[in-house]
């Protein structure tokens, strides 16, 4: 089994990157492969809300020049998925929020295609925040049908200057928490496929309250 995870943070190492490797050294201690992408130092543009990738059905954005459709088939490809952001402005990092926005567009106008992955979120944050950022990165999660391990609290740790994270106890075992039991919930997917059924998908129903 494989997660990629996604570090959303311009610092390739800061406290984004540490609360993400504690979570991944504990699904590698399961035995399960993590690769760490960093996004937050790339340039990504936004969504141009055009509809290509609804209407070309490739599993592809209509942008060419930067990295999201791999990434978008990295995550096809795996069967977890780690979101990864710093807090700016109570909210989710720019550059990984267009990365977000777009790839995860692509997935639902695709047939659903982070469809029962195993999703989680974690944010690093200097003081306050973090729970609106968490709670944005969980909305992609949520939409997409994805199944969330959860921790001993929301996923959030504190620190300022790389690596500070590391000494926020609780932070520390809320990322080692979570590691635990998205391993865990991965193997009673991996297992339980064959054993139990997954239920049909539903194909997705539009409104707009406007008449």
């Amino acid at each position: 089994m494989k997660v990629v995870a996604f570090n959303g943070s311009p610092k390739k190492e800061g406290n984004t990157y540490n609360a993400i490797k504690i979570v991944a050294d504990q699904l590698e201690k399961e035995g399960i492969e993590v690769e760490i992408i960093h996004v937050g130092d790339k340039a990504v543009r936004g969504c141009l809300a055009c509809g290509g990738c609804s209407r070309n059905k490739n599993e592809r954005c209509v942008i060419q020049t930067d990295e999201v459709n791999d990434w978008i088939q990295k995550m096809k490809e795996a069967d977890g998925i780690i979101l990864g952001s710093p807090v700016h402005y109570s909210a989710i990092g720019g550059t990984m929020k267009s990365f977000l926005d777009r790839a995860f567009y692509v997935a639902s106008s695709n047939g659903g295609m982070f469809r029962h992955k195993v999703g989680a979120s974690v944010v690093a944050v200097r003081r306050a925040g973090g729970i609106p950022t968490f709670d944005q990165l969980n909305n992609f999660i949520n939409y997409s049908e994805m199944l969330m391990p959860t921790s001993n609290y929301w996923n959030v740790a504190s620190g300022t200057a790389p690596g500070e994270m590391l000494q926020d106890e609780e932070g520390t075992q809320i990322m080692r928490v979570l590691g635990k039991n998205m391993a865990w919930l991965m193997k009673l997917v991996e297992y339980g496929k064959d054993a139990v059924k997954a239920p049909e998908q539903e194909e997705k129903k539009y409104m707009n309250f406007i008449r």
